[in-house]
């Protein structure tokens, strides 16, 4: 097969509408905008293409300007579907581009037209490409792989449009868009080509990693409080238990309510729920930096603090339970407050198991129970 340009069109419309098609399928499982945003793209680009075939048959409009815009249109698809992924606002200076784009209308005829035309139309895609790999840039993190080879192929697409531009002001280099004759035009099709495929893996693969990464965070999370579940307290806690030390001891609050059955049979398990969602959220305001919160499980949380000492524990026990204790009196009226009972341990072991801190700290609990409730025991497992 030849690659001249009716062919190297016919194949980007076929690709590009493949594309589409793919991104349009992934977003009905997914729902991801960005997704819908570089599906429209791509589909713009397949119609740009067919339109491009009329060029030859001497439709100016038609066949040079509009397909030429269309791309534009495209690439911006493509910006915006980048910057919805990235939860980042484009400022309205990007919509100037449209009156960029219809004042190549108004270009006179003449014989450095086709370059003219050829050479703002790649400095805009430049432009456009260049802003969204640079969108997906890391933010204090790792950007996954489908987000870095989405990065890596915007970028290079964004230097080869930047090129592009720059060689039309070569004096020897010869564009004509009409019939479609010249090397730069030649080149600019292969390549697109070639975008148009590395682009759509790329954009599948980020989007797949981003469902993935939310359908962890999901199986992580308590659905009710949406603090940490038991499973994700047992994977994390490790980590920040072997930051023990005789110098920054670690500290397990295990937090159970008093009196919740009776908030269940007098008010109804919605309360009893509304109920946890509020201590819940006490938690996360108390919550310092790098500590873990979970809920066990029933009415049982636990909090994990680094570097904490005895002292620490205590006046963040006090306040949870003096916080709980007022919003529970305003939230019902029950024969027996409801209030909170702590049992927690302190250690500066980093070998120290999690079931073990848990069982010690359970003790503990057992004993504030037994003292009256709405008190907080303190055991060290310091050796």
């Amino acid at each position: 097969m030849v690659l001249d340009p009716f062919t190297l069109l016919v194949l980007t419309a076929a690709m590009a509408t493949a594309s589409a098609l793919c991104l349009a399928a992934e977003w009905r499982s997914v729902r991801e905008r960005s997704l819908l945003l570089w599906s429209a793209g791509f589909a713009i680009i397949a119609v740009g293409s067919v339109l491009a075939l009329l060029r030859s048959s001497g439709h100016v409009l038609l066949g040079i300007w509009f397909p030429n815009g269309l791309l534009i249109v495209a690439h911006w698809l493509f910006l915006a579907g980048v910057a919805g992924f990235t939860r980042t606002r484009l400022p309205r200076v990007w919509w100037m581009l449209a009156i960029v784009w219809l004042a190549m209308l108004f270009l006179p005829d003449g014989p450095w037209w086709s370059k003219v035309m050829l050479g703002t139309q790649s400095l805009l895609i430049a432009v456009i490409t260049l802003r969204a790999g640079l969108l997906l840039r890391p933010h204090g993190g790792v950007l996954s792989l489908g987000a870095a080879q989405l990065r890596f192929v915007l970028l290079a697409h964004s230097l080869f449009y930047l090129a592009k531009a720059g060689s039309t002001l070569l004096p020897e280099a010869f564009v004509n868009l009409a019939g479609f004759r010249g090397a730069v035009i030649l080149v600019s099709l292969v390549e697109g080509a070639m975008a148009i495929m590395l682009l759509a893996i790329s954009m599948t693969g980020t989007e797949r990693h981003r469902r993935e990464e939310r359908i962890a965070e999901i199986a992580a999370r308590d659905p009710l409080t949406g603090l940490d579940n038991r499973r994700a307290l047992y994977l994390r806690a490790p980590d920040l238990l072997a930051q023990s030390s005789p110098a920054r001891p670690s500290a397990l609050l295990l937090i159970d309510i008093d009196h919740f059955k009776q908030v269940n049979d007098l008010h109804g398990h919605d309360a009893g729920d509304r109920l946890l969602m509020a201590l819940s959220d006490l938690i996360r305001g108390a919550l310092p930096d790098g500590a873990l919160a979970a809920r066990l499980g029933g009415d049982e949380f636990v909090i994990l603090l680094s570097g904490a000492s005895d002292v620490a524990a205590q006046a963040l026990g006090q306040d949870l339970r003096e916080a709980f204790a007022e919003r529970a009196r305003a939230m019902f009226v029950t024969p027996q407050p409801v209030s909170l009972s702590i049992g927690a341990t302190l250690s500066d072991q980093p070998d120290e198991e999690l079931s073990h801190w848990l069982k010690q700290a359970d003790e503990a609990l057992y004993a504030s129970k037994r003292k009256g409730r709405n008190r907080m025991e303190l055991v060290s497992l310091s050796r």
